[in-house]
Parts: structure tokens; C-alpha cells; sequence
């Protein structure tokens, strides 16, 4: 099992690294890059477009490890987000500095050019100790902000994933336990109440949001910065972002920006509960599910973990069956709680929604903005589209009501 998850790239800690990510690059021929990416709020404040303009174009070439690409990553793409809305009006063009590298550092990590949840969250943090679980004892690399509001927002997410660490193994011994003749109900039944345990300690770490996260700076500092080039059309991107490679090359790119339904656990946690939330069109075939879509967003290797894991089945189809024993009676119990467990952890989700950006978006900022474009937008239907390019709250319910729904087996 262990080289099994290995291969997927999924270390004890889950979808975060087995250890602390690069703080920078060490070879000093990218230290061009790191001195922006380390004072990033000086240089927002202070002319970072100009800066961005001015650094030279470097290779890929002498980035060796996979800790080396994924710092590569990170910076290029705080980088990008940066010079993209720092200023009173987003600006449309990538310049070749950045957008030259970056493709590359992306393809070779198979992740779109755009500050994804891997950016932001999983490859951005430093720990003081081995326990990532610990709020307490992890800092974020890069910022746009330097605000403890920006700062908590990711580690929430940090501490988030390395909780649920331990779970993916007995889930997926779970699933592989749930194709055995005759199936040992204590094994599945054993991974699905822990499951639920999971569930609740993450409910427990996402309602420590409001602890160090301000909703009016989230929402007017922090969250413009998080949006990409799709469906930003009224924040001035029409055709998203050109990157622009030089002497006239480039790709016009409409890409979404860093969203927490990029999280391979999050979707993890679904297809191990049979949880499906495509619409009626997508369940048809006639487009592609959003949560289908936003696995472009993720590392390859979680990308085909999580089709591995599909291909599994579900938990689900085994807590349908009839109760005709009381491990199946267990089981099915075990699975309800679970379930319930994931729909209490949407409902925080919508209220966390709630708080930090459809309250915040009705509310007056009276602090100066500094020339910070604004990501935030309306849909025809005068709903707020997220950073990751959905209207947001319509989405979020849905889930919700099907987490909801799958908790009643009937």
C-alpha cells in the first residue's frame, strides 16, 4: 500500500509533501526571482509591475529535485497574480519573464500557469517541528498581503490536509477490502467510522477560521489576488490572460484561479462516499463536471490518484445493501455518520461564504486600496463569482444538499 500511495505522490501527510517545502531556490542564479518573491508586499506597494519587467529571463534548466520545481512554481505564480492585479486595472498581458518560465515549470509539474490550491497551500508553508497538524507551528513562504488574515486563510487549509493524512491509506485499504470474497466487514466498517472522526476534526480546524482571519481584509486585500483569467470578464479580462513568450508569441489562456475545490481530499472524501454532484447536463455527458474540470488544477500524480480511487467504487454501494447482519447494520450506521459528517462540514463551508465574502462584498472599505484591482464580480444574476470562476454560493448548496441526501440511505 505504501509504495502503492507513493507512486501517487501522497506522503504521510497526505497531498502535502513528506517534508517542509524549499523556503527558496538554492542555486543563487534564481535569486532574481526570490528577491521579489520574499518581499512580495514591499514590491505590490511600490512598483511590482515595473520590478517584473526589469528581471531577466531565466532558464528551467538547473532546477533539479521536485522540491526545486515546486518552489519554481509557487514564486512564478505569486509572481504572475501579483503583476496581474496589482494596479487599478488588472493587467491582461504575462510578460515573457514570467510567462516564459512558468509554462515550463508548469508542464513539467502537470499544472496549468495560475496560482492554484498546489501554489497556494500544498508547496507554501514551513513547519517547526515533523507535525503539520500543529496552526500553531506553521508559517506561509509566500504573500501577497503579509497579513496574518492571508497567512491563516492558507494554513487552516495546511493544517486541514495534514490531519486527514492517515485517512487516505484506510481509505483506499477500505475500497480494495470492499472487491474481497468474502469481505471483512470490520476492516470497512473500522475505515469508515474513523473516516467520520476525520470529517468532524476538520470541521473543527475549518471553525478556527475566525480566529485570526478578518473577513473586510480577506475580502478587500487578500481575495482579489486569488482570481484568474476565466469568467472575469467585468473585472476587466475579457479574453483572460495573454502570455506573452516574445517576438510575437503567445496564447491568449482563460484559466481559474486558486480555489479550495481544487483539494484532491476534498474530492477524495466524495468518490470514498459515492457523493456524485454533477448536474443532470454532466451526469449526461453533455459537459464536463466542475469538479471533473477543476482536477486539471491538480498535481498529476493526485490527478491520477483520484481516478484510481474512483475506479475502486464507493463505500456507498456497500452500505446499500441489505441489512441482514449486524455488521451490515454497523457498516451502514458507520456510513450515514460519515456522510452527515462531510454534510456538517459544507454547511460550515457556506457559512464561512457567508461571512468573509458575501457580507464583506455589501460592506464599505474605508482603508485606501493602493491601485489593487478588484477580482470581485457579479453574475447576471447578481450572485459573486468565486476566484475560482462559479458563482458561489448556488454551487456550494448543491453540494451541501447531496451530502445531505446521500446521509438518508433509506
Amino acid at each position: 500500500m505504501a509504495k502503492l500511495l507513493e507512486s501517487f505522490g501522497i506522503t504521510r501527510n497526505g497531498f502535502l509533501p513528506e517534508g517542509n517545502p524549499l523556503e527558496m531556490l538554492p542555486d543563487s542564479y534564481y535569486e532574481p526571482w526570490e528577491a521579489i518573491a520574499q518581499n512580495l508586499p514591499d514590491f505590490i506597494q511600490h512598483g511590482i509591475r515595473e520590478a517584473v519587467t526589469r528581471l531577466p529571463l531565466l532558464s528551467t534548466e538547473r532546477l533539479c529535485s521536485d522540491e526545486e520545481w515546486r518552489r519554481a512554481y509557487v514564486v512564478l505564480a505569486y509572481l504572475s497574480h501579483a503583476y496581474i492585479w496589482a494596479g487599478e486595472k488588472p493587467e491582461e498581458i504575462l510578460p515573457p519573464q514570467i510567462s516564459v518560465p512558468f509554462l515550463r515549470v508548469s508542464k513539467h509539474l502537470e499544472l496549468p500557469p495560475v496560482l492554484t490550491y498546489a501554489a497556494a497551500d500544498l508547496w507554501n508553508f514551513s513547519c517547526v517541528g515533523v507535525d503539520f497538524t500543529k496552526l500553531e507551528s506553521l508559517r506561509t513562504l509566500c504573500s501577497f498581503t503579509g497579513t496574518e488574515t492571508e497567512s491563516w486563510f492558507v494554513l487552516i487549509s495546511v493544517a486541514i490536509e495534514a490531519t486527514a493524512g492517515g485517512i487516505i491509506t484506510q481509505i483506499l485499504n477500505a475500497l480494495h477490502h470492499t472487491h474481497r470474497k468474502p469481505m471483512n466487514y470490520r476492516v470497512v466498517t473500522d475505515a469508515v467510522e474513523d473516516l467520520g472522526h476525520c470529517i468532524h476534526s476538520i470541521s473543527e480546524l475549518l471553525d478556527r477560521m475566525y480566529e485570526r482571519c478578518d473577513p473586510m481584509v480577506f475580502y478587500h486585500q487578500v481575495r482579489p489576488f486569488l482570481a484568474g483569467g476565466k469568467n472575469m470578464e467585468a473585472a476587466g479580462l475579457p479574453r483572460g490572460i495573454f502570455f506573452d513568450e516574445g517576438c510575437g508569441v503567445g496564447k491568449w489562456r482563460q484559466l481559474r484561479g486558486g480555489s479550495n475545490g481544487q483539494s484532491s481530499l476534498i474530492q477524495l472524501l466524495d468518490i470514498a462516499l459515492g457523493i456524485d454532484h454533477g448536474t443532470d447536463a454532466e451526469l449526461a455527458g453533455a459537459r464536463r463536471s466542475f469538479h471533473d474540470e477543476v482536477r486539471d488544477y491538480m498535481p498529476g500524480p493526485h490527478r491520477r490518484f483520484l481516478s484510481y480511487a474512483n475506479s475502486l467504487g464507493s463505500l456507498r454501494d456497500i452500505a446499500l445493501l441489505p441489512c441482514m447482519t449486524v455488521e451490515q447494520h454497523r457498516l451502514r450506521c458507520a456510513y450515514s455518520v460519515a456522510t452527515k459528517e462531510l454534510g456538517i462540514l459544507r454547511n460550515k463551508h457556506l457559512q464561512i461564504v457567508a461571512k468573509y465574502i458575501i457580507l464583506p462584498s455589501k460592506r464599505l472599505w474605508t482603508e485606501p486600496r493602493k491601485g489593487l484591482a478588484s477580482a470581485s464580480v457579479f453574475s447576471e444574476n447578481n450572485e459573486l463569482t468565486g476566484t475560482g470562476g462559479t458563482s458561489l454560493l448556488p454551487f456550494l448548496k448543491m453540494a451541501r444538499d447531496k451530502t445531505t441526501l446521500a446521509s438518508h440511505l433509506g
